[in-house]
Order: structure tokens, then sequence, then C-alpha cells
């Protein structure tokens, strides 16, 4: 499957760079994604293309103004943005959703999506009329809505056949299941006294793979015990668990 993304932006330098690199870059030559830039400046009217002013009854900071948004949709979809369209139409605002991997999959299963970077003090509120979407990095506010855009192509991208060369490559990421992932070692064996596990070291895949499960859920419990509530567990992972929080009662009874 191949994803196109448009990027509505009023700094498109400041995501051409990222984007042509690493990951995103190589799905970009292998034409499995095509990213347009778009200037929401270019569809402003008037000589100095103002794109913002002042909110109407408070006068306090600029926000985005309703017109070159709108202009810009219809020049990207091709007709009235109101209208019923192919694309997932995305806001990047603080009011938004918390971005998540959950999110991210369900985002990756589109065709085509439109990211809007928020600006100012916020966007004229008519804007949301075309808004599928309203996601948000999480509970601070960021200059603009160009860094969560980055993060969210980036987050996608990768989880899209074909990107990351192995299709089960993007499920040993930490949080694919709702876990973190479990702990890597590369050579050398030893450094600074500090040793490889000698299981991993094993060749006893059935081994590896317990503790491996293990140290995830171990790490989710100790970080991140939150997770546990909402991820996909089995019954191994139910009986690891009761273990790992049966030593670590035991631990702090010593």
């Amino acid at each position: 499957m191949k994803m196109r993304i448009d990027i509505l932006t009023l700094f498109p330098e400041m995501l051409v760079g990222p984007l042509d690199h690493s990951v995103i870059g190589r799905a970009r030559e292998k034409e499995l994604l095509t990213i347009n830039f778009h200037n929401i400046r270019e569809f402003a009217e008037g000589r100095h293309r103002v794109v913002d002013d002042y909110s109407f009854g408070s006068g306090e900071g600029m926000v985005l103004k309703v017109e070159p948004v709108f202009a810009a949709l219809e020049y990207v979809l091709g007709d009235d943005p109101m209208l019923p369209h192919r694309a997932r139409v995305i806001l990047t605002s603080p009011q938004g959703r918390v971005f998540d991997q959950k999110k991210a999959k369900e985002l990756a299963q589109a065709e085509w999506l439109v990211i809007m970077c928020g600006r100012y003090e916020g966007v004229d509120e008519r804007i949301r009329a075309i808004v599928d979407d309203e996601i948000s990095l999480g509970d601070y506010v960021l200059t603009g809505g160009e860094l969560p855009a980055l993060v969210i192509v980036d987050v996608v991208v990768r989880l899209l056949p074909g990107v990351l060369g192995r299709e089960d490559s993007p499920k040993r990421d930490s949080f694919f299941e709702g876990i973190l992932d479990h702990p890597h070692y590369t050579r050398p064996r030893e450094f600074r006294g500090m040793k490889v596990p000698e299981v991993l070291l094993s060749g006893d895949h059935e081994r590896i793979r317990l503790w491996q499960r293990k140290e995830a859920l171990k790490k989710t419990l100790k970080r991140r015990p939150e997770l546990l509530e909402s991820a996909k567990l089995s019954a191994e992972d139910e009986m690891i668990l009761r273990q790992l929080k049966l030593e670590m009662e035991n631990k702090e009874g010593k």
C-alpha cells in the first residue's frame, strides 16, 4: 500500500530536511510514500498574505485565520473541504487527543493523510469543522504544530508494509503490543564488568523468548504499570506477572 501525506504549515522548511532522511527518506525513494508540503501563507489574500488575526471577544494573542486554511485544503483536496473526500484530516493542537501507538496503527490504515500544523494561540474554531482527528503530543504547549507533524509522520510511516524491510519489525517496538520492549545487547559480551546475560548466549530460542518476555513485562511493571491495564496479555503473560509481583513483594519484605 502506498500512502500520501500532505502537510499544511507556515514553515515548510522546518519539515523538508528531516523528512528527506533515514526511514522516511528511504520510504519516499522506494515510492511507498509521497509527502507534499503546502505553505498556508501562499493561500492568504492581500499583498501581505496575512494568516493570523486577533480573537473576537478577547483580543489577546493571534489566531490562525479560517480563509487561508480552507483555501489550502480546497487546493489539496481538489474540492470544497466540507464535502466528502478520501483524505483523513488531522490538526496538531494541544487540545487534541494525546498521540499513542494505538492511534498510529489506526492512521497507518489510511491511504491519505492531511496534517494541518497549528500555530499562534490556536486556530479559528470553524477550522475544526473539517478536521477528523485533533492530535497532541502531550500536556505541554509547543511553539507550533510542525514538531508534532514530524512525530506523527515518523511513527505512522514505520508501520507501513515494506518500510522497515521485515514485516514483523514494527511488532518488536515498544508499545506495539501495549508494553515496553525487552533489553537489547550487542558485542562485546563484557564491557567494564557489565556482562550480556548468559541466557542470550545459550542458543536456546525458547529460553531466550521467555526471558525477553519476562524482562519486557518487568520493565513495564516498574516504569509504566498503567500500560498493563489496557495491554493485550496472554495467559502466559498473566502467569509471569504474578511471579514478578511475588518476587517484588518478597524483595520488599526483606
